[in-house]
């Protein structure tokens, strides 16, 4: 009740960003807006694209329904439906439907009166898919370099990329994007286990404080962050990590074209071993 009741505050008039008043209304508990109608457009679109394309393959397991990009030979062109035409059109709604999602959190986060930090959030990662799927492609010159849609088909693109450069994991962005990814793991999962700790003490003892949450990290690794902090932190990593994801990947090919191990060879040649 105490949601209802608080909905009242918010479901008023403003904050949109295109359409005005005239997509500024609510479905049930969900906020609609423009960005709200063009995500379902872009979503029931793709939803249904995928499903041509896997009508026309040749199989239903969903394991490995496949929808490949255009052949290289294509470069930046228009493919036919059934050779490439159903990725770019599929591809044309993801985008569609993620940044409409993102356009939509920030008319929230305007009528709400809060900062735009979720949408910002969201666009990283938003940025990371676009960049495998539009960027790249681009500065490779054929729309063939962007990766399949399919589960094993995806995998198997991964490792094929991998091996393309020898070893990916030698890229140096790449071990920013998984130190990043690592390092937000550990912190909001130690900051999830302090609040459990602290909220669900023993039988008969009093549930504990932030001073409590501050003193334990104090105490274990000689410094709190604070309350605040810790999710300003947990942001911070997991949006460089979505960045330098998309960094690492877009190097390889347009700029870096060997193997990644070779890259390493400006370490060994420094004249401090000479």
């Amino acid at each position: 009740m105490a949601m209802l009741s608080f909905e009242r505050n918010y479901r008023v008039r403003g904050g949109t960003l295109v359409g005005g008043d005239l997509f500024d209304f609510w479905v049930g508990p969900f906020y609609v807006g423009f960005f709200g109608l063009t995500t379902v457009f872009f979503t029931v679109l793709g939803v249904f694209l995928i499903l041509w394309g896997a009508a026309i393959g040749p199989t239903w397991n969903l394991w490995r329904i496949n929808i490949a990009p255009p052949d290289l030979s294509v470069g930046l062109g228009l493919a036919p439906l059934a050779a490439g035409g159903l990725w770019q059109l599929i591809t044309i709604c993801a985008v569609g439907a993620f940044v409409s999602w993102a356009l939509r959190q920030a008319e929230i986060a305007r009528k709400l009166g809060m900062g735009l930090h979720v949408s910002w959030a969201f666009s990283a990662a938003v940025f990371a898919y676009v960049t495998l799927v539009v960027f790249r492609p681009v500065l490779l010159g054929a729309w063939g370099h962007g990766f399949p849609y399919g589960i094993f088909s995806h995998l198997d693109w991964v490792s094929n990329t991998g091996y393309q450069y020898l070893h990916f994991h030698y890229n140096p962005a790449h071990m920013i994007a998984v130190t990043f990814f690592f390092t937000n793991c550990l912190a909001l999962a130690m900051h999830g286990s302090l609040i459990l700790s602290v909220t669900n003490p023993k039988k008969g003892e009093h549930v504990k404080m932030s001073e409590h949450e501050n003193v334990f990290f104090r105490d274990l690794v000689g410094y709190s962050i604070g309350a605040l902090g810790i999710h300003r932190l947990g942001v911070f990593l997991a949006m460089s990590a979505a960045i330098w994801s998309a960094i690492c990947i877009v190097i390889s090919g347009p700029l870096w074209t060997r193997g990644w191990p070779e890259w390493w060879s400006w370490w060994l040649n420094l004249p401090i071993w000479r």
